[in-house]
């Protein structure tokens, strides 16, 4: 759940993370001209949860629909705004002096303004750099097509040298080619040739002169020149590699055909005259004209960076004002008016400490806004289930978050966030536990804690603002891994002498392998954490594996026993003595009975050192209760105890199952005797009756229905008791993976490089082993070993009390975080 806290005036009493503020239902009268200014002053205490009055009414039926519009429309000319500095490199300035002075009113004719200037600014850069990328495509071609004429020019020169050689002395390059009768036969047959000049991109080149030979049958000459250097495309504003192209033909038939292929192929075309002369004036005139326009840009630019620059400097205030503004008339849209049109009526959900404070804000915006009648405040009693709100920081937030996941707890249910602080990152570490791979994770989380006023500002990826929110959660985490390795007294799955030397000595000093062979102890009990030379022996890891296996069993046993626990404070708390003597009684027995027994025998074999078979006493207690348990006793009279817990095992299951449906049923007939109404005390009791009040009251009571459900119930418990106490042997396995996986990249990967004496091969092991370390341990194994932890608080922990079956506390505040498209 989001963090919420008090504003305004008054102090908020102590936190109770236990259970959920508790809430009233609230009406206020509101005066029309008092009723902008009241639900902005309620909206900067954020401590009350309207309700929608007008859920009949489409959102164009309601009372401020035309504010809302306006206010729609304002924010689009915002995020246009925000377009623009976006792609201009601008990047609005945050002030903190306040809430900007200017009014909505001339927030909405300065806005049209500069957007109308905006465009305007925008369409004539538009129109001037389309302008000015045309004149450089001119240019170009001017350029390459001239090259091709002065390089056919020169090559006719040459030929009429070398046919000059071969004619008569009075021959000569201006004598003509045919003679007088030849010009007078063929005179009629001289043809024109059209050209037209333009560029076609690069990559279409090769396609562009097949299609253009195809379609006129290959009588046009083409000539093309690939550009060096890409050039902006005046239709999409884009670098584009193109080639210049010159093509001659004849006839109107085939330029038509010319101009269409040209105009498929996005060839852009211009106009080009032969004569030398004019050629160089034309390219003049172009560079001439490109300079004055590349003056004009520019000039054209500075503006618009200023414009952009001065709308920057009040962007945040402006968006700020709006988006205010717009969730103050959504807020008043849910407001029902009175037949007078005088007053609207609001109703909604706020904490009872907040009361102070929201009429501290209505007694504010009355005189500030000058109404003659005040906001009328008042309680309303209803037997209609409150929103649950849990005041959090942000260190409690994201544990609260791991709980509203499964589920959010219903009004002053009681709330395991409060022991998942602890329980959660434990867990989590004795799956986990390695105090050198805790620590790289401590160092990871300090960097994001130490950072945190950076990153809260920035837009982060998925998986990085999952891990950044949760940045207090892997704190723990980390800090409960480093406690649990240096109880199993691992680093990297290497023991170390920490604490003292290690129990055990060799036996005789031709003890050659003494951290495998002939050892024995000789000194003090290692003080704390698992002695290392427990590690030298695989015939001793067996030893290691049953500590941490029966550790798996006390814990999962102790965590159901507080949920037991709490489904106690539950009944006790909403005055549910039924569940008391019939689900907490029995339930405590019937557990306790069999796997609270078997974790007294495991504490007992512990501080006793006894040989004893536990599996053989547990079977037993259930085949043959009544034989001698022989070495397998732990204490006096224990078949007695046995037998006894035995029967009171037994006794718990029906005792679960039967009186429940019959005693509700009396209670149901008891209730609905004589009277269909009860008089409603005082609020606070009201509550808690509803809290409690059964939903088959107002119903005609199904025995056969509640029956059946107490029966499933009772069997989801029994079979539960078993599959959850074996679930947390997950404990157990996830920490003998984590310590073999750590070895194997120990001994397997960089013990096995250094044996080569190899720098080069100790380097690549040593980076293999890093980023296994890194990929394998530190990412998936936590991953894996968060999930379990998650599912052992949601299925075995949480579902002893928890129903989750309530909705969040979501108030109007300016303080939380809001979708600006909303």
């Amino acid at each position: 759940m989001a963090e919420h806290g008090g504003g305004g005036g008054g102090c908020c009493p102590p936190m109770d993370l236990f259970r959920s503020e508790p809430m009233h239902l609230v009406q206020i009268i509101i005066p029309i001209e008092s009723a902008h200014l009241t639900a902005s002053y309620l909206g900067d205490v954020g401590l009350i949860q309207f309700k929608d009055l007008n859920a009949e009414k489409s959102p164009f039926q309601r009372t401020y629909a035309g504010q809302i519009k306006r206010c729609g429309e304002m924010a689009r000319k915002l995020r246009y705004f925000k377009e623009q500095m976006s792609k201009a490199g601008f990047t609005p300035t945050v002030k903190t002096d306040g809430k900007s002075d200017i009014s909505l009113d001339d927030l909405e004719v300065k806005l049209g303004d500069l957007e109308a200037e905006l465009i305007e600014i925008n369409a004539n850069s538009e129109k001037l750099q389309r302008g000015y990328n045309e004149l450089v495509e001119y240019k170009l071609v001017l350029q390459k097509a001239g090259e091709f004429f002065k390089a056919a020019q020169t090559s006719a020169v040459a030929q009429h040298r070398e046919a000059a050689s071969d004619q008569g002395p009075e021959e000569s390059l201006e004598t003509p080619l045919l003679t007088d009768q030849e010009s007078k036969t063929d005179q009629g047959k001289q043809v024109k040739l059209g050209l037209l000049a333009g560029l076609v991109p690069k990559a279409k080149a090769i396609a562009f002169e097949r299609i253009l030979f195809r379609a006129t049958r290959g009588n046009v000459f083409l000539k093309q020149a690939a550009l060096v250097e890409a050039v902006v495309d005046p239709s999409s504003g884009e670098k584009v590699e193109k080639t210049v192209f010159l093509v001659f033909f004849s006839g109107e038939r085939a330029k038509t055909k010319i101009l269409k292929i040209c105009e498929a192929f996005g060839a852009n075309r211009y106009p080009f005259v032969e004569d030398v002369g004019k050629q160089e004036q034309s390219i003049t005139e172009a560079s001439g004209k490109i300079s004055e326009i590349k003056t004009t840009i520019d000039a054209g630019l500075l503006h618009r960076g200023n414009l952009l620059q001065t709308i920057g400097e009040e962007y945040e205030q402006w968006n700020l004002l709006v988006r205010r503004e717009k969730s103050i008339y959504h807020t008043l849209n849910m407001l029902s008016i009175d037949v007078t049109k005088k007053c609207l009526v609001a109703e909604g959900w706020s904490p009872i400490y907040a009361t102070e404070q929201i009429q501290d804000a209505l007694e504010r915006a009355t005189t500030d806004s000058n109404s003659q009648v005040g906001a009328i405040f008042q309680v309303l009693h209803t037997k209609e289930l409150p929103p649950t709100f849990f005041r959090t920081n942000k260190f409690t937030d994201s544990f609260q978050t791991i709980i509203d996941a499964y589920g959010v707890a219903k009004y002053q249910e009681a709330n395991p966030g409060v022991y998942t602080i602890v329980t959660f990152p434990f867990l989590f570490a004795v799956m986990f536990g390695d105090w050198g791979h805790g620590i790289c994770l401590l160092l990871v989380t300090l960097v994001l804690i130490f950072k945190e006023k950076k990153y809260s500002t920035q837009k982060l990826g998925d998986i990085m603002e999952m891990t950044f929110g949760g940045r207090y959660v892997i704190l723990l985490m980390s800090l409960f891994s480093i406690y649990t390795g240096l109880i199993y007294n691992e680093f990297f799955s290497v023991p170390f002498e920490l604490f003292s030397p290690s129990a055990y000595v060799c036996r005789d000093a031709s003890c050659s392998e003494a951290t495998t062979i002939g050892l024995i102890k000789g000194r003090d009990t290692y003080p704390f954490g698992v002695d290392p030379a427990w590690y030298g022996s695989r015939s001793e890891l067996p030893f290691l594996n049953s500590l941490k296996m029966k550790m798996s069993i006390l814990l999962g046993v102790a965590q159901m026993n507080l949920g037991i626990i709490m489904s106690f404070f539950n009944a006790l708390y909403f005055g549910n003595s039924v569940n008391i003597w019939f689900q907490f009684i029995p339930q405590m027995i019937f557990l306790n009975g069999l796997f609270g027994y078997l974790s007294m025998l495991i504490i007992v074999k512990w501080c006793t050192g006894s040989k004893a078979d536990l599996y053989h006493v547990m079977i037993y207690m259930f085949l043959s209760p009544t034989d001698e348990l022989g070495e397998n006793q732990l204490f006096a009279n224990q078949k007695t105890v046995q037998l006894v817990l035995l029967l009171l095992s037994l006794i718990a299951v029906p005792w679960m199952l039967l009186p429940k449906p019959f005693i509700l049923k009396a209670q149901h007939n008891r209730t609905h005797q004589g009277q269909s109404y009860v008089p409603i005390a005082g609020e606070d009791e009201s509550l808690q009756v509803e809290a409690s009040h059964d939903s088959h009251d107002n119903e005609k009571f199904e025995f056969s229905e509640v029956f059946v459900h107490q029966l499933i119930h009772t069997i989801e418990f029994v079979l539960g008791a078993v599959s959850n106490t074996a679930s947390y042997l997950r404990l157990w396995a996830l920490s003998l993976a984590h310590s073999e996986l750590s070895t194997v990249f120990y001994e397997k990967v960089l013990l096995l490089a250094w044996g080569y004496n190899n720098v080069i091969i100790f380097m690549v092991g040593a980076i293999v082993f890093i980023f296994a370390t890194i990929g394998v341990l530190l990412v998936m194994e936590t991953l894996s070993a968060f999930l379990h932890a998650l599912r052992l608080h949601w299925v075995e922990f949480q579902n002893k009390f928890y129903e989750g079956d309530g909705y969040t506390f979501h108030p109007f505040s300016f303080a939380l975080p809001g979708d600006e498209d909303e």
